[in-house]
C-alpha cells in the first residue's frame, strides 16, 4: 500500500505543478510556451525526458553483456548535441518554427512536409507506447500485483494521471514538471547506489573502487571492427542518433524551441548534453554494484539483462525504501517520456497534419484521443504477449527515423530541388531496402548491423532524392 501512496502522491504533485504552471493557457501557451522558458530549467527537465523508463531498467543490466561500452556512444551524445545546437536551431529559430517539420514544407514541398510529420507520428506513437507498455509490465510484475490491481486497470489510469497534468499547459507545464521528474529520477538513482552499497557492506568511496577494479568496467573497445561495441561505431552512431532522434525529432525539440533567444536555446542542448555521460556512468555502476550482489548472495543472474534492477529494487528485497525508491525513479522516467511525447504528438497533428495551429477545441480532443490511442496500443500488447511483435514495433520505430535524415540532410546540404510527389515513396520504400541489406548481409557474412543503420537508412533516402531531383538554376 505504501507504494500505491506514494505513486498517487507524485502524481498529485505533477497535477498541482501543471494547475499552478498552467494559467491562462492558449495554443500559443501549450505548443510553445509563450518562447518565455528558462533554459537552465529546459536543460534538467530535458535529462528526464530523454532517459526514459526503459532506459532506467535497461542500461544497469547492460555491464553483464557489453560491460560499460554504451559510455562510447553517450560520448557520441556530445558531438551530435552540438550539431543539433548550432546547425539545427539556428535554422528553427530563423524560421521562428512552432514543429520542426514546417521547415520541409518551405524547402521541399508539401508532401515532403506531410511526409516528415506522418513519419514522425508513426514512430513516436508506437516508440512511446511500446517504451510505457515495458515500464507499466514491469510495475505490475514487481509491484501492482501484489496488490491485486490488473493491468487493464493500470495502463488506463497512468494514462489519465498522465493526461490530467498536461491537458492545459502543455510544453509550458512540462518545463517544470519534468524538472521535478528528473529531480526525483535522480535522488532515487543515488539513493538506490547507497543502498546496494550498503548491502555489499562498502562505503561510497570502496563502492566507487570495487567498480573500477571491476572486469566489466571496460569502456573502450577498440578491436575488432565487426564487433557492435566497436568505439568509432558506437561514438559515430551516437552523434547521429542525437541528430536524428532529437534534433529531427518533434518530441525532443519542441521544449528546447520554448527558450526566450536561440543563445539560450543552444547553452541549454549543449548543458544536457554533457549530462548523459555521469548519468549513464551511475546506471552502469549500479549494473555492476548489482551483480557484485549477486555474487555474493548466490543469485543467479536473470537470462534477460532488464530484470537485473528490478529483482532486487523492486521485489523488497533490499527493504520497502529501495521498492518505492525504484518505482518512483521508474515512473519519473517512463512519465516525463510519455507526456513528452503526448504533447509532441498533439502539436505535430493540429500544426502539420490538419494545419489548424489556432484551433483550441481541435487541440484538446486531439490531446484526449492521443492519450486514448495509447491505451489501447499498449492493451493490445498485452493480449497479443509476444515479444516478437514488440520486436517488431522496435525495429519499426528506429527505421522510421531514417527518412527523416535523410529529408532534411538534402534539404540542409544541397541547393537541390526534388520531385515533391515522388518523396512519399522515397521515404517508404528506404527502410524496405535497408531492412533486405540487413537481412542479406546477416544471414552470408559476418557483418551484424547496429545502430548504423541509420545512416544507411538516411543515405538510401538521400539518393533517391537526388536521382528524383535536380539542379537549381541560377
Amino acid at each position: 500500500m505504501l507504494v500505491i501512496i506514494t505513486v498517487l502522491a507524485y502524481f498529485a504533485v505533477l497535477s498541482v505543478l501543471g494547475r499552478l504552471t498552467a494559467g491562462r493557457a492558449t495554443n500559443s501557451t501549450f505548443y510553445r510556451a509563450d518562447r518565455k522558458s528558462p533554459w537552465a530549467m529546459v536543460a534538467f527537465g530535458m535529462i528526464g525526458a530523454s532517459v526514459s523508463g526503459v532506459s532506467f531498467v535497461s542500461v544497469p543490466g547492460m555491464v553483464g553483456r557489453s560491460d560499460m561500452t554504451y559510455l562510447q556512444t553517450c560520448l557520441g551524445f556530445i558531438l551530435g548535441y552540438f550539431a543539433v545546437a548550432f546547425i539545427l536551431l539556428p535554422i528553427y529559430y530563423k524560421l521562428n518554427l512552432t514543429t520542426i517539420y514546417t521547415y520541409l514544407k518551405g524547402r521541399l514541398g508539401q508532401r515532403s512536409y506531410k511526409t516528415g510529420a506522418a513519419f514522425f507520428l508513426l514512430s513516436d506513437l508506437t516508440g512511446a507506447a511500446v517504451k510505457f507498455y515495458i515500464v507499466c509490465i514491469i510495475l505490475q510484475r514487481f509491484v501492482l500485483d501484489a496488490y491485486g490491481i490488473p493491468f487493464i486497470i493500470t495502463v488506463p489510469m497512468l494514462m489519465l494521471l498522465i493526461w490530467l497534468y498536461t491537458r492545459k499547459g502543455g510544453i509550458k507545464t512540462l518545463v517544470y514538471t519534468d524538472s521535478f521528474q528528473t529531480l526525483c529520477m535522480l535522488v532515487a538513482l543515488v539513493l538506490i547506489i547507497v543502498k546496494v552499497a550498503g548491502a555489499l557492506d562498502m562505503n561510497l568511496e570502496e563502492a566507487v573502487k570495487a567498480v573500477a577494479n571491476n572486469e566489466h568496467c571496460r569502456i573502450f573497445d577498440f578491436g575488432d571492427w565487426m564487433s557492435p561495441q566497436n568505439f568509432w561505431k558506437q561514438f559515430v552512431s551516437g552523434a547521429f542518433i542525437v541528430i536524428v532522434m532529437t534534433g529531427l525529432n518533434q518530441n525532443m525539440m519542441q521544449k528546447n524551441l520554448t527558450c526566450k533567444t536561440l543563445r539560450e536555446a543552444q547553452k541549454d542542448v549543449c548543458s544536457y548534453g554533457f549530462a548523459f555521460v555521469p548519468v549513464n556512468l551511475l546506471f552502469l555502476s549500479l549494473g555492476i554494484l548489482l551483480i557484485l550482489l549477486a555474487q555474493k548472495e548466490g543469485t543467479p543472474l536473470p537470462h534477460n539483462p532488464d530484470e537485473l534492477l528490478p529483482m532486487f529494487t523492486a521485489t523488497g528485497y533490499l527493504g520497502d525504501t529501495v521498492t518505492v525508491l525504484f518505482t518512483i525513479g521508474i515512473v519519473a522516467a517512463s512519465a516525463s517520456t510519455v507526456d513528452s511525447s503526448l504533447t509532441a504528438l498533439t502539436t505535430s497533428y493540429c500544426v502539420d497534419i490538419k494545419e489548424r495551429p489556432d484551433d483550441e477545441r481541435l487541440r484538446r480532443r486531439t490531446h484526449l484521443i492521443m492519450a486514448a490511442v495509447f491505451v489501447i496500443f499498449i492493451l493490445a500488447f498485452r493480449a497479443l504477449n509476444s515479444t516478437s511483435v514488440i520486436d517488431a514495433v522496435y525495429i519499426l520505430c528506429s527505421y522510421t527515423y531514417g527518412p527523416l535524415l535523410g529529408l532534411f540532410a538534402f534539404g540542409l546540404l544541397t541547393r537541390r530541388k526534388t520531385d515533391d510527389r515522388a518523396v512519399p515513396y522515397i521515404a517508404v520504400a528506404s527502410p524496405l531496402i535497408c531492412l533486405a541489406i540487413d537481412y542479406v548481409t546477416s544471414h552470408y557474412t559476418s557483418y551484424k548491423f547496429g545502430y548504423e543503420l541509420l545512416l544507411l537508412n538516411g543515405a538510401i533516402t538521400f539518393v533517391g532524392l537526388i536521382i528524383k531531383g535536380e539542379k537549381v538554376r541560377r
